[in-house]
């Protein structure tokens, strides 16, 4: 991407992230956690600043290496920071995760600052990507995070309901078990995958994330439409919300792509949100996306 020169931002200095900040930067991602999410930890920042991540890393591995600068006052404490990169296949710029405290004037200064270094020639998307700084989100929690999203699109971002993110405590008492199903072992995301075959054909799936402090994931279910009406969906919940239990979660968290049009029998997830629902997941956040184009 080139050097970008630091200097003041809206009346804020900023300059590049140092080692010393660490302590200082965690402290911001971690007073945005959200309900289902870990706690960040140092060797998830130094993934997240190396761009990185378990999740999406195939697009990480597109981008170039992000730069992240830190806005402070004028005594140098650290109040808020950003990370930024290009992607030179499309010369799409990437704002790739910022924390301020929810403070509208660091924020927007944040935002301000990583476009003026991108460049207002380019497009640029923002929380595309999942990180390291977390387990698993595509995306900005929108309502949790209200001053973000409002200087985004003040900046000229417009923002995408992408995914429904869930969260429940484990166990979920009352839900179906597959009675006989496959485990095997996946890597993206990075897991494990139960399978219901019938004479080899693959009927039904269910993936994993190898819980992170007690907190699972569970990635995605499908079932094939040949087999749908078999209840395997509620069934392959049951199944893995055990084995998440197993292997030691006590919580589980769910993305569920809710921008599939409801009238489109083979992508709608009005089927998906009814069992989640009935379940016992309950709705934390909506996820956004957001993009700028010049």
């Amino acid at each position: 991407m080139g050097s970008v020169t630091t200097g003041p931002t809206i009346g804020l200095p900023v300059r590049r992230y140092e080692a010393g900040d660490r302590a200082a930067v965690l402290a911001l991602v971690n007073a945005d956690r959200i309900t289902g999410q870990p706690e960040t930890t140092p060797p998830m920042l130094a993934e997240a600043l190396a761009g990185r991540s378990p999740v999406d890393s195939g697009w990480w591995a597109e981008l170039d290496a992000p730069v992240t600068d830190v806005v402070h006052d004028a005594a140098g404490r650290v109040l808020g920071v950003v990370s930024y990169a290009v992607r030179r296949s499309d010369d799409t710029g990437f704002i790739l995760w910022l924390h301020g405290r929810e403070d509208p004037a660091v924020v927007g200064a944040l935002i301000g600052h990583a476009l003026a270094a991108l460049g207002q020639k380019r497009t640029v998307s923002a929380f595309e990507f999942a990180s390291a700084l977390s387990l698993g989100l595509e995306g900005m929690p929108a309502g949790h995070r209200p001053a973000t999203r409002r200087a985004l699109e003040a900046a000229g971002f417009s923002g995408r309901n992408l995914w429904r993110y869930m969260h429940a405590g484990l166990p979920l008492a009352g839900l179906p078990h597959a009675a006989h199903y496959e485990v095997r072992d996946c890597e993206d995301p990075p897991g494990k995958s139960l399978e219901v075959r019938e004479e080899g054909a693959l009927l039904a799936e269910a993936t994993i994330g190898r819980p992170v402090a007690g907190i699972g994931v569970l990635w995605w279910i499908s079932v094939d439409p040949t087999a749908r009406g078999r209840g395997l969906g509620p069934a392959l919940l049951g199944s893995g919300l055990d084995l998440l239990q197993g292997l030691g979660a006590r919580e589980v968290i769910l993305f569920v792509d809710d921008d599939a049009p409801a009238d489109d029998p083979e992508r709608s997830r009005a089927a998906a949100n009814r069992m989640y629902d009935r379940a016992g997941l309950t709705e934390v956040d909506r996820l956004f996306s957001f993009s700028r184009r010049p």
